[in-house]
């Protein structure tokens, strides 16, 4: 599912889809990919809407690197999550898996699709563990379907989805990390043309029909890169996992100072837990920490940057000092501006 637009995202989305914004170099939506690929998918559709002309031209290259039946499914109007995916209804005619093509995660999709066939589930979703589940989607889970609710467990049958739930109301603190196994019979109910989502109504459906839903928490990492500063968490936890975690090392430099810089970029003395992106040109007298430099950008001498995040093809002028900042592919920041906690839109 590719088809958002991203607003929260913004201004790093006026020029391009969600699942296109990178992390560590990569398309957030090749990491829900390799895990399809990983698992033995062999045939995917992309779901897209919002500038969908630039998940065709990337998806086409799947094919030819992952040898896999790969393509998009251009929405005419937003159909809501279930809705995108009912578009397909005539091709899903057995088990499928559909992932979210804007979070970063380390999904086994083989031990989801195990659980799933093990407990006769129409449905199985994958779960991530949080500390704090007033900002999420909770989910409740019994030992056995149609079973009593224990909010301790990791793993089991569905028995309550809550939304944002206060303190008092959360009853679990696992969310949905959106990646499903579906059986077909399931897209059937949503309602053709009509604009419908999963976790809202389609699920809640099938909770209510007594069919057998199963869920499952993933490890390693996820992140549903949903804010800017999002991507400089999962930059930071795809650095640290190094090694660690089912995804393969980017063609670049990591430094002892928790930074990483990509193939024919000189590793920067001044960079410390940041990534700075191909074709980047960094002076040796500016200072970058915490922060991402996406790929072309210009940052001239004793420029300062903390915890920001720039777009492609960004040049920041001789003096300039950002922080907290988020600027948008194609921006020119002059000579000596301070920049605080801003957001500047490409177009402005």
């Amino acid at each position: 599912m590719a088809g958002g637009q991203g607003s929260r995202l913004r201004p790093l989305t006026l020029t391009r889809p969600k699942p296109m914004v990178e992390v560590l170099g990569r398309p957030v939506i090749d990491f829900v990919k390799d895990a399809m690929v990983d698992a033995g998918v062999d045939h995917i559709v992309v779901t897209t809407g919002y500038r969908g002309e630039q998940l065709s031209a990337h998806v086409e290259g799947w094919a030819h690197s992952a040898s896999i039946n790969a393509r998009i499914n251009q929405e005419a109007v937003p159909m809501g999550t279930a809705g995108s995916v009912r578009l397909l209804l005539d091709e899903l005619n057995e088990t499928f898996v559909v992932g979210s093509g804007d979070a970063v995660a380390s999904f086994d999709i083989q031990a989801l699709l195990q659980a799933h066939r093990d407990n006769g589930a129409k449905v199985t979703m994958a779960l991530w563990e949080v500390e704090d589940p007033t900002e999420f989607g909770i989910v409740g889970l019994s030992q056995n379907h149609n079973g009593e609710l224990d909010g301790d467990l990791r793993q089991g049958f569905i028995r309550q989805f809550k939304e944002k739930p206060t303190a008092e109301e959360a009853f679990s603190n696992v969310i949905n990390a959106g990646l499903y196994i579906i059986e077909p019979e399931v897209l059937a109910l949503v309602p053709e043309g009509e604009k419908f989502d999963f976790s809202k109504q389609l699920f809640p459906l099938v909770l209510e029909m007594g069919w057998p839903m199963y869920a499952q928490t993933i490890d390693g990492v996820w992140f549903d890169v949903g804010h800017p500063f999002e991507l400089i968490r999962a930059q930071h936890a795809l650095i640290e996992g190094r090694g660690t975690l089912p995804f393969p090392d980017p063609a670049g430099t990591f430094t002892a100072q928790g930074s990483f810089f990509a193939q024919g970029v000189d590793p920067h003395q001044n960079s410390v837990g940041s990534v700075i992106s191909e074709n980047v040109r960094l002076h040796s007298s500016a200072k970058v920490s915490n922060s991402l430099l996406m790929a072309g950008c210009q940052i001239e001498e004793d420029v300062i940057i903390t915890d920001s995040i720039l777009g492609r093809n960004v040049r920041i002028g001789r003096g300039s000092v950002l922080r907290h900042a988020v600027i948008g592919d194609g921006m020119v920041i002059e000579s000596h501006r301070k920049v605080i906690d801003s957001r500047i839109p490409h177009n402005e």
